[in-house]
């Protein structure tokens, strides 16, 4: 685990905190003390850990800020106090000052609060309890900052399985309903043509029936590694359901798109798929196509709508061919092109 320690401090507070945290490679340590900074530096590599400085400008709007920000709830923030005012209110009136102080420290968002020792109530006894006290807090903060890596590291796992189809390892509908959505309003944002592809297998109930599910659910895994081997890098293929597959294509015209269909297509029945040494399988794909256009809705309904209208009209004109969906003159209709 590479530690990260941020100290939004004066370099004479960095001095005061334990050699173990100043003087060690088991930690990156970083002193910044302009608020803007260190709020920017939060947000583009957070640390494990914060120690705050209280006399330090900015020092409780820090605490404050990091508390409001959700997705950064998991930092650690110390706050150390140093005021001189502070300092002297718990002399003066002692444990009861003390917790009053601690109480608003903690409202206000710091995780932990320690005083600093007056000057002259330092010594020897004093000052390795001190140390002590910050090292343990330093050990909970890091012990939370695991917990979050390890957490975060299930639910990258979670949302892969979540994401992906287990027969074919494909992306499944789920992705494709997520992921839709961003690649149309990056495609719209970027002013860049988008297209989408439906194909289905045909006669697929044919296989099972005849060569049994196992033998159907083989030919899909076959089939699946074929197409992925034979998409451009900035395609998206999913499994739509059954033997039906949607592949986004980024940066894809309308022709263009029609172009990939008609690959895929050779590519698909050109060669048999071997289920194993003796025994192969010849299947055709129909495919329908279709490209973003301004009408359409941001969760890509009409685009799918459009595509699979086209697929439709493949199989209905005698299936193995690519349909694209054209505009004339502003009016929609249906144009097959055979591949």
């Amino acid at each position: 685990m590479n530690i990260s320690i941020l100290v939004f401090g004066s370099n004479n507070f960095l001095a005061t905190l334990p050699d173990q945290i100043c003087y060690t490679s088991a930690f990156s340590v970083e002193v910044i003390t302009n608020l803007d900074q260190a709020i920017s530096r939060i947000q583009i590599t957070p640390p494990d850990v914060i120690l705050v400085q209280a006399s330090l400008d900015g020092s409780m709007e820090l605490c404050c800020w990091l508390k409001d920000q959700t997705k950064l709830s998991w930092i650690y923030c110390i706050l150390f106090e140093d005021r001189p005012q502070q300092l002297a209110d718990r002399n003066m009136y002692g444990w009861q000052r003390e917790l009053e102080m601690t109480a608003a420290a903690l409202k206000q968002g710091a995780d932990a609060y320690i005083w600093q020792l007056l000057e002259d109530k330092i010594d020897s006894k004093a000052l390795t309890t001190n140390h002590q006290l910050i090292l343990a807090q330093l050990t909970v903060g890091l012990r939370k900052a695991q917990k979050y890596r390890d957490l975060m590291r299930t639910n990258d796992l979670l949302s892969a399985i979540a994401l992906a189809d287990s027969l074919t390892e494909m992306n499944n509908r789920r992705a494709l309903e997520w992921d839709l959505p961003r690649q149309i309003q990056k495609a719209r944002t970027q002013r860049e043509p988008m297209s989408l592809i439906i194909l289905d297998v045909d006669y697929f109930k044919k296989v099972n029936d005849t060569h049994g599910h196992l033998i159907g659910d083989r030919l899909l895994q076959l089939l699946c590694t074929r197409l992925r081997h034979n998409l451009r890098f900035q395609d998206t293929a999913f499994r739509y359901g059954g033997e039906e597959f949607v592949i986004l294509l980024a940066h894809t015209t309308g022709e263009e798109a029609l172009g990939v269909a008609r690959r895929l297509n050779r590519i698909v029945s050109e060669q048999p798929f071997a289920l194993n040494n003796k025994f192969t399988i010849n299947i055709t794909i129909s495919l329908g196509t279709a490209c973003l256009e301004a009408e359409d809705d941001d969760q890509g309904e009409s685009l799918l709508y459009r595509a699979d209208q086209c697929l439709l009209q493949a199989k209905a004109a005698g299936r193995n061919r690519a349909i694209a969906w054209n505009y004339s003159s502003h009016v929609s209709h249906l144009k097959a092109i055979s591949s």
